[in-house]
């Protein structure tokens, strides 16, 4: 982390985020997932799948400097932080690109839960390419996530709360996230990086939009 403070042109970019239709889906489908899978439906396995997503689209994002070159990996191992009795530790989600909902969140709660046993094994920890941290579980409602060096860019979600905003001309009482993406500006242009958190955005408030690279489902259907 002095590394990255130290080394870095660490800018920090800011949106919100209306969480309405993740809530309702978790509130309709949070039994019948559990039931099945074992697992409850939590809100990383949205934001895992959102940021793919949105890596996809903006591939600098999942860059990273070595030397004198730019690194992209064709792949995306996911670092989602954890706070352990030992501090804060990242574990990887290893071709996170693959994975179903399912399978994040078996492989986040099998991560978590070796970390905080103190059983996390070195490899477990190392190579990630994007890392996404939560410090809303924590009360907090803004920070700037600090890089997990040498990675390039990593997502801050925080707390969720009750807003007023403005709906079709409307006041309406939603419940709001703020987001923050950290990257490092050697490789990430500000208009790069606001895009990648309005692809967030626009994903995790039309969950829809996940099966279709991001698009929207009707205008893939009719073809536009």
């Amino acid at each position: 982390l002095v590394t990255a403070k130290n080394t870095t042109a660490m800018l920090t970019t800011f949106n919100e985020v209306d969480m309405s239709r993740v809530q309702e889906i978790r509130a309709r489908y949070q039994t019948d997932f559990q039931q099945k899978f074992g697992v409850k439906l939590g809100l990383m396995s949205f934001f895992v799948r959102a940021a793919v997503e949105a890596l996809r689209l903006h591939p600098m994002t999942n860059s990273m400097i070595d030397g004198e070159d730019i690194v992209t990996p064709s792949y995306i191992d996911m670092g989602i932080a954890v706070q352990t009795p030992k501090g804060l530790m990242v574990p990887v989600l290893r071709n996170a690109q693959t994975m179903s909902f399912a399978e994040i969140e078996k492989e986040i709660l099998r991560l978590a839960t070796k970390a905080r046993e103190g059983r996390i094994t070195l490899d477990e920890l190392n190579g990630g390419t994007f890392t996404i941290t939560n410090g809303g579980i924590f009360g907090s409602m803004l920070s700037t996530p600090i890089l997990n060096y040498p990675q390039s860019a990593i997502l801050g979600m925080h707390n969720i709360v009750d807003r007023p905003v403005a709906v079709n001309g409307k006041v309406e009482i939603r419940p709001i996230m703020y987001v923050a993406l950290s990257y490092d500006h050697r490789i990430i242009d500000g208009k790069d990086s606001a895009a990648f958190l309005m692809d967030i955005k626009r994903m995790i408030e039309n969950p829809e939009k996940l099966l279709f690279g991001g698009d929207d489902p009707i205008m893939k259907l009719i073809g536009l």
